[in-house]
């Protein structure tokens, strides 16, 4: 399957490598006019420097009904799809998680919902905030390894990756300057800067940058101040419940907003663009991971006005189960994309030429 997608944009990136209408528009054509011919491996990198904003499909003039009949937005985001199917580890949960994403994150976190109400009937004697619920200790049994063991297996599932695309050792300037691509979304802004037409064929917006960009803060945020907590736990000896101004409270909040703001927005994107030159079958896997983000969001803020209140009873397993679901969900989501995403990033500066001193 995945050889038959590379053979179909193989042919694709040999005809605008002759073409080169395109050239410029993101980092895609830079790395495809470099190359004379494409292997397997040069076409799952292109396929993953891609951003599928689309402007290059409502440009070129060999789209269907030409008999050239290209669509290289959706020819790389199905040989990117099937490239993290093929190097995810353990094999088989990507292609479930494809096939069932919305149903699967849904089962699963109500699932996990369901056992974290129950484990309250252990609750300790003593506790304050949501340790009043469930201990400090069960919460660390159950995340600790959640979080660390879905991490080893990206690690894995990236090394296959880099062998594929020929990556050698990583330098700080080519990662240095992935990260701040990335930062950016520089390849959102279209060719010459106008945004892209991720929506709407005539259109040029940075509507779906923004979204990006306040979903990837906003995420950035909330890790900082899940870990902040942690070390004021750990170091410092100073526990939770944390005031409002506290740093928990300052990075949480708004990284909390920013999420729900960034994750509704690139939905409600996703429901206005073709599905025709994306994967279609991915469609629900995607919408999945974005749904489920918003509402990892969206319970934290609600459960943090709640505090204080009954609501807190159930509201804390809910979000903690739907914490749980993206964290072991994480290596076979799109959540993989933005660790496949740098290191092509990555791959990409160090094969740009040196520029003359």
């Amino acid at each position: 399957m995945l050889a038959d997608l590379i053979a179909e944009a193989r042919r694709q990136a040999e005809i605008c490598n002759a073409c080169r209408y395109c050239e410029g528009y993101c980092s895609v054509f830079p790395a495809l006019h470099r190359e004379r011919a494409f292997s397997d491996g040069d076409i799952t990198h292109l396929a993953n420097l891609c951003h599928n904003c689309r402007g290059c499909y409502y440009a070129c003039q060999y789209t269907a009904p030409h008999e050239f009949d290209l669509n290289l937005p959706r020819a790389l985001a199905e040989v990117r799809q099937d490239s993290w199917k093929a190097h995810a580890w353990p094999a088989g949960f990507a292609n479930l998680f494809d096939r069932s994403g919305v149903a699967m994150a849904a089962l699963l976190s109500l699932g996990f919902a369901l056992m974290f109400a129950l484990s309250q009937g252990m609750r300790p004697e003593n506790g304050a905030g949501f340790y009043a619920y469930m201990s400090h200790g069960l919460m660390a049994a159950i995340f600790a390894p959640a979080f660390l063991l879905p991490l080893a297996a990206l690690a894995v599932s990236l090394r296959g990756y880099w062998r594929t695309v020929g990556g050698g050792a990583v330098r700080w300037a080519d990662l240095r300057g992935a990260l701040a691509s990335a930062g950016r979304m520089r390849n959102l802004k279209g060719g010459h800067g106008d945004g892209c037409n991720f929506e709407d064929e005539d259109r040029f917006s940075h509507a779906r940058r923004h979204f990006h960009q306040a979903t990837l803060y906003g995420f950035l945020l909330c890790f900082a101040s899940t870990s902040s907590g942690t070390v004021l736990h750990y170091v410092f000896g100073v526990e939770a419940p944390y005031g409002l101004f506290s740093l928990p409270k300052l990075l949480g909040l708004p990284g909390g907003f920013l999420l729900c703001v960034g994750t509704a927005g690139l939905a409600w994107l996703k429901t206005k663009a073709d599905p025709g030159l994306g994967a279609p079958s991915a469609w629900g896997g995607e919408m999945a991971f974005v749904l489920l983000l918003f509402v990892v969001s969206a319970t934290g803020l609600i459960l943090y006005a709640a505090t204080g209140t009954a609501a807190v009873a159930w509201l804390l397993p809910l979000h903690l189960g739907t914490v749980l679901t993206l964290f072991l969900l994480t290596p076979y989501s799109k959540m993989a994309h933005g660790f496949y995403r740098l290191a092509a990033l990555t791959r990409e500066a160090s094969r740009r030429p040196a520029e003359p001193v």
